[in-house]
Order: C-alpha cells, then sequence, then structure tokens
C-alpha cells in the first residue's frame, strides 16, 4: 500500500493549463508541481481570484471572453500568472524598485478607489513597520465593491491572541551595511539610539526582500478588520482539480472585502472558510 504522501494526485495547472500526475507530498506551498513552475500558492491565487471575480474557480485560459473592464494590480507578482491573467484582464503588475512602481505605504489620493482587485502575495512581512499603514492603503485603492488577495506567511497558535513578531519595531533610519559574508542592518531610532541586527532574514536576496516580521493569523486578520474589511474568506479547502492542497492550515490565502450591506457591517467582521 502506498503511503499517504505518495498518493498520486492529478490535476490541471490552472496557470499553465498543463495536466499534471504528482505525489500528493509535492503538493506543498513553495514546492513547483508544475513544469511552468507553479507551486500551491501560486495556484491559488487564481483559485481565489477567479472565484472571487466569477463566482468559481477556474482556470486562466477559462477567462473568456476577456474582461477589460475588470481592473487590478498585482505587487510584485509571479510572472508565470502575471503575463497570461493581463491578456484576460487588465492586470497590472506593480514593483517596490522599478516602474510601474507602487508603493504600498504611500499613495497617491487619484488612485484611491480605482481598482476591483489588489493580488499581494507573500509581501507585507517585507513592508517597513507600521505595517497597519499598507493595509490601510489596500482598502483606500479599491472601489467599494472591490477584493483583496492577500498571502503572508504566518504561524496559527489556534484560538490564542498572539501578536505578530515584529523584528524592527523601532525602524527609522536604517541601512543594510554589506559586511562580506554576511549583512548588517544600522537603525538610528526616532530618539536617536542606534540599534544595530545581526541576525537577518532574506527571502530570495538581500535589500527589498528583508524579512520585517513573522505574522500571527490572529495579528493578519486583526490588521485586516482595522483597515475596514469586515467581510474575509480563508480559502482553507483543497481544490483537487488545480492543484491546491494545504496540509499544513496555515499561511493560507485570504480574501478580504468592505461588506456593502450595512448591517451586516454593524454586526462587526465575518470570517468564513471555503
Amino acid at each position: 500500500m502506498l503511503a499517504e504522501a505518495e498518493k498520486p494526485i492529478a490535476f490541471q495547472c490552472n496557470i499553465c493549463g498543463a495536466d499534471n500526475t504528482v505525489p500528493l507530498g509535492q503538493l506543498s506551498r513553495e514546492e513547483p508541481s508544475c513544469g511552468c513552475g507553479s507551486t500551491v500558492r501560486m495556484r491559488s491565487i487564481i483559485q481565489v481570484l477567479t472565484s472571487e471575480l466569477f463566482g468559481e474557480s477556474m482556470a486562466i485560459a477559462d477567462i473568456a471572453p476577456p474582461r477589460p473592464d475588470i481592473v487590478g494590480i498585482g505587487m510584485s507578482c509571479w510572472d508565470g500568472y502575471a503575463i497570461p491573467l493581463a491578456h484576460r484582464i487588465a492586470f497590472k503588475n506593480t514593483y517596490y524598485h522599478q516602474e510601474p512602481r507602487l508603493d504600498i505605504t504611500d499613495i497617491e489620493p487619484e488612485q484611491e478607489e480605482t481598482l476591483d482587485f489588489i493580488v499581494s502575495t507573500d509581501v507585507y512581512e517585507h513592508v517597513a513597520p507600521p505595517v497597519s499603514i499598507a493595509f490601510d492603503n489596500a482598502r483606500r485603492l479599491l472601489k467599494p465593491d472591490g477584493v483583496f488577495v492577500f498571502t503572508v506567511p504566518y504561524f496559527s497558535p489556534g484560538k490564542k491572541r498572539v501578536k505578530t513578531i515584529e523584528h524592527f519595531p523601532d525602524l527609522h533610519d536604517y541601512e543594510l551595511q554589506n559586511l562580506g559574508s554576511r549583512f548588517r542592518m544600522k537603525n538610528v531610532t526616532r530618539s536617536g539610539d542606534v540599534q544595530l541586527f545581526d541576525d537577518l532574514v532574506f527571502h530570495g536576496g538581500p535589500g527589498t526582500t528583508l524579512e520585517m516580521r513573522v505574522f500571527s493569523e490572529w495579528s493578519m486578520l486583526k490588521e485586516l478588520r482595522r483597515a475596514g474589511f469586515d467581510d474575509l474568506t480563508i480559502y482553507s479547502q483543497p481544490d483537487w482539480k488545480y492543484g491546491v492542497y494545504w496540509p499544513l492550515q496555515h499561511s493560507l490565502p485570504v480574501a478580504a472585502r468592505v461588506s456593502q450591506n450595512k448591517r451586516f457591517w454593524q454586526m462587526g467582521a465575518t470570517i468564513r472558510h471555503r
């Protein structure tokens, strides 16, 4: 008898359209499980986005006819889905360090309420504190019925109200110093104190990929609610057709909206699992 992790799973990649059969154990958040390089997290972005925009999980190629009236942005999204998605809807991928540029902590007034959706996958752990500004601005960018498709790595301590771990809570005037074999951060706080940090964590390289924090599930949801997103859906269930499976129930994708029902809004945030 095959071990559970070796059980073959057949699925269609909702990004490139390829048919795949892989061991169940290969369906993990960050391990590529399709020839195009897509991971469970990447395919889940398309799952969540299409479900929220069209009412059902579908492949990019099945968005037909194209919908140029649906306008949204990605924040440093993977080209593997950003490029084909831009042929189906009005999707623009933005970056912090190059054009088209978006600094989610400093948006322009004319950008407010212009977007039907925003995709941010594993970006907010790199945003300089206070991260609350970035959540506020995501809501401000969206139209009243827009959706924020959001992921970050987070730990889930059950129902305990455990706060996000901020690595640099007093970050103000800082620089990364290249010491040859490693990087060091030098920070001067608002009060003038000098701080040196040596145990830095980078995701993919130095610079803007510096890990600023490790979210807890409770704090992440609290930030979304505080920013005004009161209708939250956590996509925790498998989507076997497209190879989306979460063996570890944390760091799951979230769809966040602002409720348009005043009575519903007054009752407080609703969190669904789908």
